[in-house]
């Protein structure tokens, strides 16, 4: 298919493969620094609308969509929260993130973050294709790449550029560019899941409540005033078939069931899902001519709440080291982001694998590693470095766009 004849070819400085939250973003900053970008996506854009994903968004990355004019959506219908509940033990126990470090976290669902980026690349003459296929790219080790793909009326068409991002997520093709000699891929499976459920329901709290029981981890969320997001701990196998309604609220309840007599507001059950997940990384996020930005370069399991916004964060490291690389610095531009990149990367990796394992009830643990478990939540709310642990790591390491 190397070879086939190509309809049309464009020219731009970078290619993006994957149309997401980070590959769009990544274009968007591009253009406000008078950098073209050709984005493409195999997805439609209804499809990535249509997808649930994660609803949190760190203060650096909330402040970003405004400040580089994304929209200002998420100050309208976004929901800022202070702080989160973390609730074992029959109690409940609040971490002030605002009181403790001075910031907030915004719930703003990744899809109207997607829905934002894309109406922005529209107005300002954005080039993104949805929906193509047959997606190729070639010559990532010389210094001029190509991408090439069919559109969906089937035509074929290449992209010469300078620079090729991967943004494409985590079942990633450019990833496996990288030479399975020269790349190291790190990771850790979990032996849960997550049982989601979309309900229409009144909220059941403000805020974020993290549950931790004897019968498992729970973390209520919500999207709208009236649209809330649950989530239990599960085997990785369960089949969403095996859980009527009655049995999901049933479950949910115990779970966050206390001496305060909290308890969810309950309604009709929109979505189910079973949600696996697990830590990875690949290593060289840079291979010749090509980056790795987001899910196609590293996942994170969701307890955390740090997988947009690492997304995010390889963007706008990313985004910078392309316009000094493009301005003439070049390779020493670009063998900056790597290294910053990283830092975050496993910074987060450790922190969503310590929010996991401090909260989720381990198959067949003992009595022994229940009340060491509790042992921990007791230290993080009752000391108020482990309460500022929490906040700072929850709402993020705010950095400068070279830091």
């Amino acid at each position: 298919m190397a070879d086939a004849v190509v309809d049309t070819v464009a020219s731009v400085p970078v290619a993006v493969v994957g149309a997401g939250p980070a590959g769009l973003m990544l274009a968007h900053r591009l253009g406000l620094a008078g950098v073209d970008t050709i984005v493409i996506d195999t997805r439609t854009r209804r499809e990535i609308e249509t997808t649930q994903r994660a609803g949190i968004l760190e203060a650096d990355a909330a402040r970003d969509l405004v400040e580089t004019g994304v929209s200002d959506r998420i100050l309208r219908e976004g929901h800022e929260h202070e702080g989160t509940e973390l609730r074992f033990g029959g109690r409940a126990y609040r971490i002030h993130f605002k009181a403790l470090v001075g910031e907030s976290v915004w719930l703003y669902p990744q899809t109207d973050v997607f829905i934002d980026l894309a109406d922005a690349r529209e107005r300002d003459g954005g080039a993104v294709h949805f929906g193509v296929r047959d997606t190729e790219v070639l010559d990532v080790t010389t210094a001029a790449p190509r991408v090439r793909y069919t559109a969906s009326d089937g035509s074929r068409h290449e992209i010469r550029a300078r620079y090729v991002v991967g943004a494409d997520g985590s079942r990633s093709m450019c990833r496996n560019l990288v030479p399975e000699d020269r790349r190291v891929r790190y990771g850790k499976d979990y032996p849960f899941a997550w049982f989601g459920i979309m309900a229409e329901a009144p909220m059941s709290a403000p805020e974020l409540v993290y549950a931790h029981s004897e019968h498992g981890f729970a973390l209520i969320s919500q999207r709208t005033e009236r649209v809330q997001r649950m989530y239990f701990q599960c085997s990785p196998d369960e089949s969403v078939d095996a859980w009527p309604d009655d049995r999901v609220w049933e479950t949910l309840q115990a779970r966050v069931a206390g001496d305060d007599g909290f308890r969810l507001k309950e309604g009709a059950i929109l979505e189910k899902s079973v949600l696996r997940f697990r830590s990875f990384v690949q290593e060289p996020m840079r291979w010749g001519s090509m980056a790795l930005a987001g899910d196609a370069a590293h996942t994170v399991p969701p307890t955390g709440a740090r997988g947009l916004n690492l997304a995010l964060h390889d963007v706008k490291v990313l985004a910078d080291v392309l316009v000094r690389a493009l301005g003439g610095e070049g390779e020493a531009a670009l063998d900056d982001y790597q290294p910053r990149a990283l830092q975050r990367v496993w910074r987060a990796q450790n922190f969503s694998h310590w929010m996991t394992q401090l909260l989720h009830t381990a198959p067949g643990g003992s009595a022994f590693d229940l009340r060491r478990q509790l042992g921990e939540l007791d230290n993080v709310v009752g000391t108020r470095a482990g309460r500022a642990y929490l906040a700072e790591q929850y709402t993020g390491w705010p950095v400068s766009a070279r830091a």
